[in-house]
């Protein structure tokens, strides 16, 4: 199933400021919520499909991404789930949403945050972030690479109890008396935190949570295309929860590495060639370098210094898509800064031979000009 817009799915134009869009969000979610929609899986996917839209939009990162490349730039095309989100990752959110006007989100579905559903969710562990740099060889294949990272997980034997205080539900009700009567609310129990149990047996060499390092090796495949600054989210793969709660993601960050001879401009590469005045004014067969290799290259006699060749489809492929990108080779003639007597007494004759004197005509475009054809 095509993924909507996700402006669309919040009905918002692209221009919608951050405050539009946690609004829209915020009435979404109520509209929306399971607890409003009990049984009714068309509202849960709704529900799903805003949270969606909201972790891309309301990150400045992602969201510029998103306006530029579409669901592409997201790294998830397929349905909606927001790259592993699951219902905690969608609840978490909402201390943000519902938290800034004095009306917590407690208020409109009953306490809980949406971690008292059942009792047994827990807090979520926070992610795990580490930096992956990458080649432009790399970039333009794609490659699979293995990453060690510590990572904080349950200890073997850590024994859990029900909570006393709510008896395993997670909840607490209180009753007040008012001048209208008596009025009952129901907030996160205090001792279990929403939870329903408590720790038991805790073994030796874990924190206070229950929790010890524990070094991992996990593989992850890059596809091709990636830019720097760009982020891969393995779900599950960061620090367990407390108490037994959901882990948090494996946050992935692209770094691109410079490459010595090729720069990437988008997803076309430029290579700045030298030779001398020679092989322009003769011609020549070159090699030059592409991230797939070298490849040989015809200089035509009488190519001009600033000339912008192009290699077609030796650039870095778009993420998710067929379109692969240009090199583009820049000639630069190179000027001795030094010569000898011979050179120079050869130099003097021709200098003012008729063919060595510059006759541009309308078709020796400058360099801008040429910029602009090119890149338009």
């Amino acid at each position: 199933m095509a993924k909507r817009d996700y402006y669309e799915v919040l009905g918002l134009s692209k221009g919608a400021s951050e405050a539009d869009i946690k609004k829209a969000y915020r009435q979404m979610a109520i509209k929306f919520h399971p607890d409003k929609n009990p049984g009714d899986a068309k509202a849960e996917e709704k529900f799903k499909e805003a949270a969606e839209a909201y972790e891309i939009l309301s990150d400045g990162n992602k969201k510029a991404r998103y306006d530029q490349y579409g669901h592409a730039g997201t790294g998830s095309q397929g349905g909606y789930g927001g790259g592993g989100m699951n219902m905690d990752d969608i609840f978490s959110q909402f201390g943000d949403v519902f938290g800034n006007d004095g009306s917590p989100f407690e208020s409109f579905f009953g306490g809980g945050g949406g971690r008292s559903r059942g009792g047994q969710r827990g807090v979520r562990g926070s992610n795990i972030r580490l930096k992956v740099k990458l080649t432009l060889q790399e970039i333009a294949t794609g490659v699979e690479k293995k990453l060690k990272f510590g990572r904080l997980v349950m200890a073997e034997g850590l024994s859990f109890e029900t909570c006393g205080t709510c008896k395993g539900s997670g909840q607490v009700r209180r009753v007040t008396n008012t001048f209208l009567g008596q009025m009952a609310t129901t907030s996160a129990c205090p001792t279990c935190h929403g939870t329903g149990r408590i720790m038991g047996k805790r073994p030796a060499g874990s924190n206070a949570d229950g929790l010890v390092n524990k070094e991992e090796v996990v593989s992850v495949n890059i596809p091709a295309g990636v830019a720097n600054g760009m982020q891969l989210s393995m779900s599950g793969k960061g620090n367990a929860g407390p108490m037994g709660g959901p882990a948090g993601d494996l946050i992935i960050l692209i770094e691109e590495a410079e490459d010595a001879i090729l720069k990437r401009d988008g997803n076309n590469i430029v290579y700045d060639l030298y030779i001398n005045f020679a092989d322009v004014a003769l011609g020549m067969q070159v090699e030059v370098p592409t991230v797939d290799g070298k490849v040989k290259l015809k200089i035509d006699a009488g190519t001009q210094a600033g000339k912008i060749l192009r290699l077609r489809g030796k650039g870095l492929p778009e993420l998710n898509t067929n379109f692969k990108g240009d090199q583009l080779i820049h000639v630069n003639v190179w000027t001795p800064q030094k010569l000898n007597n011979e050179e120079r007494e050869m130099l003097e004759k021709l200098r003012d031979s008729e063919n060595f004197r510059p006759k541009p005509n309308a078709s020796d475009k400058g360099f801008f000009d040429r910029m602009r054809e090119f890149f338009n």
